[in-house]
């Protein structure tokens, strides 16, 4: 697999994601979007996009689909990929931003920002990863997982690395600098 021929340059769409209820979401940092990172080409594999993870410090992968019931991690920061397949993917609870993905789009979401699958083609397939492979835990938004959750949250540091371009890259223009044009 040749990563140069895999990356191009995305268009990032980020969405700041307040509190909805019982899940925390982030308002801190902006769930991150990159349209198009990925060129996926008919002989690449999942591996590809785990690769191109793993070497920028996005480990623990798996492959597989995105549930279609809200879910948040409060210990780690997420990252996908969309290997195939088409999905409208809801972030931030009952009331949160829709978002349709593409194959090629890469998803960063922040630690506390709740997530579900609206709706999907039937090969719709993810990749997804962790920064330095941290063990994620899955919280359903119950009332009583909270101030543990917020707590966790406040403590997940910052990815030392973007998923997609490593050292540089969307991650540090908006989670370092506070400089996302779309939020």
């Amino acid at each position: 697999m040749d990563k140069e021929k895999l990356i191009q340059e995305a268009y990032l769409v980020a969405h700041k994601i307040e509190e909805n209820g019982n899940f925390p979401n982030n308002p801190n940092l902006p769930l991150m979007i990159y349209k198009g990172a990925f060129l996926i080409h008919p002989d690449d594999t999942e591996d590809a996009i785990k690769k191109v993870f793993a070497t920028n410090g996005y480990t623990n992968a798996w492959v597989d689909g995105i549930f279609d019931y809200d879910h948040y991690h409060s210990n780690t920061h997420e990252v996908m990929g969309v290997f195939c397949g088409k999905a409208d993917v809801q972030f931030g609870g009952e009331h949160g931003v829709c978002v349709e993905l593409d194959k090629g789009d890469v998803i960063l979401i922040p630690a506390g920002v709740a997530h579900k699958k609206l709706n999907s083609s039937d090969d719709f397939t993810v990749v997804g990863a962790y920064p330095k492979g941290i063990e994620y835990n899955i919280k359903y938004g119950e009332a009583d997982e909270r101030p543990e959750a917020d707590e966790d949250i406040a403590k997940v540091e910052n990815p030392d690395s973007d998923p997609v371009y490593g050292s540089k890259g969307h991650l540090f223009e908006c989670w370092y600098n506070n400089n996302c044009e779309n939020v």
